[in-house]
């Protein structure tokens, strides 16, 4: 690992929670918006509906007003990333639960009463139909899901696999073109562990096993220089790995510090700006740092002080500077301002839908 950023907290209270004011964020399933907001549908993932053992997840496309124009159901599903492609289909990454009798025969009796089979696919959204896929099943669906994939440039597909705790690339003919190890590269007598785990609270998180919720790798993204970032949510940290030497060059965050991080997800490096922007799960707060200092720049913890964020686990930079947000256990997608008013707000608490992901279209 050739640089670790290290973090230097600063206070920005002003910026901390919403600004009084703007749209009243309400309890029922209601899509609130004003001039403020950034233009164009958004595309919503939910992980299930009603609490996260149900396997009823879905995709879809709201408007501006939050009237459903478009929606995907795979049967038996936790459903996780999407998005949406230069071909307008829209790939979409989720878990599906199996039936031990559907299982095949390496999987079956390792998960109680099932299996989890991997999906991501491709989906042509005037149709429905899948015009492509890749999959894979594994023992169980809890900590074992397939949680994000993008398309790369090139038309490949990099994927992040938490139960095997690797990422890996394949070609639209399913074969797999690049993989990497955390198993190699993050654990006892790696580089990484004796510089960054060894001495710390997270030091007893050595691999065990296949059981193990050991890494929950949640999220890749490519970067502008041909690197990838990757979210170890149980370590604390966003690492980057250039695919060219599968070398660590760079860390954000530090293992078992929840001052910086905390079992984060969906790390955005703003390239512009320099900047890490990142939810912070487990500390309830959108959190934007500088990449060279870790300097905090911003935060945003929920509309007022009586209304936080629980669980935020998406948040996304919009083009005019607001900040799309995902509020999993508040059952929200909210569209705030640099001012952190909130500006669009697509409420689902009647449902108990539990968001994942959420990005603007256009």
């Amino acid at each position: 690992m050739r640089r670790q950023r290290v973090a230097v907290l600063s206070v920005l209270l002003l910026l901390s929670v919403g600004v009084l004011g703007g749209l009243a964020v309400t309890a029922d399933d209601t899509t609130e918006s004003d001039d403020g907001s950034y233009p164009g549908q958004t595309l919503v993932t939910v992980q299930a509906y009603g609490w996260f053992g149900n396997h009823n997840g879905d995709v879809f496309v709201v408007d501006r007003s939050g009237e459903r124009v478009w929606e995907y159901q795979p049967d038996d599903a936790a459903v996780f990333d999407a998005e949406m492609l230069d071909s307008g289909n829209v790939m979409v990454s989720f878990g599906q639960k199996v039936p031990d009798a559907d299982c095949p025969e390496r999987w079956a009796d390792t998960g109680g009463d099932h299996c989890v089979r991997n999906r991501v696919q491709e989906v042509d959204p005037d149709t429905n139909e899948v015009v492509w896929e890749y999959s894979w099943y594994d023992r169980q669906i809890s900590y074992h899901e397939v949680h994000d994939a993008d398309r790369l440039a090139n038309g490949e597909t990099v994927i992040i696999d938490m139960a095997r705790h690797r990422t890996f690339t394949v070609d639209r003919e399913k074969n797999v073109t690049w993989e990497w190890s955390a198993k190699e590269h993050l654990d006892e007598g790696s580089e990484f562990w004796d510089e960054h785990v060894k001495g710390t609270a997270r030091e007893d998180r050595a691999y065990t096993g296949p059981t193990q919720d050991w890494t929950h790798m949640n999220d890749v993204d490519r970067l502008e220089n041909g690197n990838f970032l990757m979210s170890i949510r149980n370590f604390d940290v966003v690492i980057e790995v250039d695919p060219e030497t599968d070398e660590v060059v760079a860390g954000y965050g530090k293992p078992g510090n929840h001052d910086i991080m905390d079992e984060q997800h969906d790390p955005n490096y703003l390239e512009a700006h320099d900047t890490l922007l990142v939810a912070d799960s487990e500390n309830d707060r959108i959190v934007e740092y500088d990449a060279e200092t870790m300097e905090e720049v911003w935060r945003y913890e929920g509309p007022g002080p009586n209304d936080r964020l629980q669980w935020p686990r998406d948040a996304d930079r919009l083009p005019d500077g607001n900040t799309l947000v995902v509020d999993s256990r508040n059952f929200r997608v909210l569209e705030v301002g640099p001012d952190s008013e909130v500006v669009w707000a697509h409420d689902m608490a009647d449902q108990r839908g539990i968001v994942y992901d959420a990005d603007r279209l256009g």
